[in-house]
């Protein structure tokens, strides 16, 4: 079923298709342009341990119409395995065999995704974490080099395996799940007090991306519209955030090709992004900012022009930081050529984000599912085309330049004395005018799909209500876990010694995809 992004749909207009009729017009869909964005297990209202009662859900979007397919099975045990034909399914096959035990036929490599015990049996024992078959490269001369779990550095495990041939790589297998967190198992029968912080703890640097969706999921069941002041302060905080990742990461991109000065620089001006974000309402990673119906903290005139003030002056900073980097010779003698992924690959794979934009796919949730009514007139979507490290920075150093803009249209629309139709100034009221009042319950057997494009990539939600208006299923589809499959593949043909560089160009959430 067609449907707007707009608009949540009954449960009982979605028609239930047969398996293979399903994989088939997912296969017919994929073929004509669509991508799967949330392919996950629909438990019935009478389904238990002893009697699992599972059916498919898949959300398909066209991004060229701005268009959503939703596709449903009955309950099954079986289906015919999309993934020899449609690459970007074997994840969230691989997810739905872990998690339910539906078995994929045909599919290639059923390996555990997260290491987590069974959603029907969250006291059953589950796999360990990273004991589990590998894929292998037969030869004499070929050598497995293991990176990880553990890293040098505060960051969260994940285990890379290669396959090489002297320093050539042969093949990349990535594992990740070591810290999986159960937070989709926790969002069912939500919402509750505790799912907002859920959310903006999802993945850490993605806090408002995660927020917004959740909140823009929930106005979407409700027919609770933001008002326009709120969704100019949630444009803020979400370009703030995209700001501070894509300076931190040209910086590191820096460091790893021992760039200092850019390294430095883009350290130190990601935390003057990240200080805007704690002005704005009280923490660096905006927790706190967003909720349900709007935000919880308005900007003032003074606040307004004060960080008018250090965007100036930031964008000054990062522009002589990150343009030193990218005119250098020897840097893009390492930027060049690596990493690379075509365009058929990374529309094969299901690539979302900068890695997509990098390889020329058009594809960014603020033009194409707009949050909102407001004008969008500051930036445009930025696309490379060589799809390798240098096209990753340049898609971030052209964003970087249009975040700012973006800021400054909304920030003049916020203040006293702004004119013109677009201007959203209002005098203080009780109750504040950035939020509407408490959301009502949710509706019964309805389903909504929410799509942010984070700084990373498209953030997509799925909720489905059951007849209490309480989430029967909710599905997190962070942009890292479209993209890990891109990473390996972008260092397929390479020089192991190209690792550090395209990891940080991709730059992926290990908890974003462990949840």
């Amino acid at each position: 079923m067609e449907c707007n992004y707009r608009h949540p749909l009954e449960m009982d207009d979605i028609p239930v298709l047969a398996p293979d009729v399903l994989t088939a017009e997912i296969r017919t869909r994929v073929e004509q342009g669509w991508r799967i964005v949330a392919l996950f297990g629909l438990p019935e209202a009478a389904s238990t341990p002893a009697n699992p009662l599972i059916g498919l859900l898949c959300v398909l979007t066209h991004d060229a119409t701005g268009t959503l397919a939703v596709l449903r099975t009955p309950p099954l045990s079986r289906y015919p395995s999309l993934t020899p034909a449609c690459p970007q399914a074997h994840l969230f096959e691989r997810e739905l065999h872990e998690q339910w035990g539906i078995i994929p036929e045909g599919h290639p490599w059923l390996k555990p995704v997260r290491f987590t015990p069974p959603m029907l049996h969250p006291d059953a024992s589950r796999p360990l974490p990273g004991v589990t078959s590998w894929f292998r490269v037969d030869g004499p001369a070929v050598h497995e080099v293991a990176v990880g779990p553990v890293h040098a550095g505060i960051i969260e495990p994940g285990h890379f395996h290669f396959q090489c041939y002297g320093e050539n790589v042969l093949h990349l297998e990535i594992a990740l799940g070591f810290q999986h967190r159960g937070v989709e198992r926790a969002l069912q029968n939500g919402p509750d007090v505790r799912t907002i912080h859920f959310m903006e703890c999802l993945a850490g640097d993605s806090s408002i991306a995660h927020a917004t969706a959740h909140c823009a999921l929930l106005e979407t069941l409700t027919d609770h519209p933001v008002p326009p002041r709120g969704q100019s302060l949630r444009r803020i905080a979400l370009e703030l955030e995209r700001l501070a990742c894509h300076t931190g990461d040209l910086g590191a991109m820096g460091g790893d090709v021992g760039f200092l000065p850019t390294s430095a620089w883009c350290g130190r001006i990601r935390g003057d992004f990240l200080n805007m974000t704690a002005l704005l309402c009280g923490n660096r990673f905006g927790r706190g900012m967003v909720r349900p119906g709007g935000v919880a903290h308005d900007a003032d005139d003074a606040l307004c022009r004060e960080l008018h003030t250090r965007l100036k002056a930031a964008l000054r900073d990062v522009r002589g930081a990150v343009d030193l980097m990218l005119e250098d010779p020897g840097v893009l003698a390492r930027f060049e050529g690596t990493g690379a992924l075509s365009a058929a690959t990374a529309r094969r794979i299901g690539l979302v984000g900068v890695a997509a934009k990098a390889c020329g796919l058009a594809q960014d949730a603020r033009f194409q599912y707009p949050l909102s009514g407001l004008p969008e007139t500051q930036a445009v979507l930025r696309t490379a085309e060589t799809g390798d490290v240098y096209a990753r920075a340049l898609v971030r150093s052209r964003e970087v330049d249009d975040s700012v803009r973006i800021i400054e249209t909304e920030l003049a629309r916020l203040r006293g004395d702004a004119r013109g139709p677009d201007a959203l100034w209002e005098p203080p009221v009780a109750g504040g005018v950035c939020r509407t009042p408490k959301l009502p319950a949710l509706p019964p057997d309805r389903l909504a799909v929410a799509f942010v494009e984070g700084w990373r990539g498209t953030v997509c939600h799925v909720g489905v209500t059951d007849e209490n208006g309480r989430f029967r299923a909710y599905k997190v589809v962070d942009p890292s876990f479209h993209n890990w499959f891109g990473l390996a593949l972008a260092l397929r043909g390479g020089q192991i010694s190209d690792f550090p560089l395209c990891n940080k160009s991709f730059n992926l959430s290990y908890c974003g995809h462990d949840l």
